[in-house]
């Protein structure tokens, strides 16, 4: 199972959504109204970590002569 954060859909100026998490199968559709409450609500999408790979190196950036930033020093490279 896999915990998921909704929030509610705020429905009158001025009013913050709050915030719940739910667990679930990442296969169940997501959920629309509360379930204890009936509110609407949205799953929130949450920042994460990963890699997509086609097989294939990557391209690097044409050069500038000091990095992707044309050598500001900004460590991007």
């Amino acid at each position: 199972m896999t915990t998921y954060v909704y929030q509610t859909i705020p429905q009158a100026p001025g009013e913050e959504p709050r915030h719940f998490e739910f667990k679930q199968s990442m296969n169940d559709q997501p959920l629309t109204q509360h379930p204890e409450t009936g509110e609407a609500i949205r799953r929130v999408i949450l920042g994460g970590f990963g890699f997509l790979s086609s097989g294939k190196p990557a391209k690097q950036p044409p050069s500038s002569g000091g990095g992707c930033c044309g050598g500001s020093g900004c460590g991007c490279h």
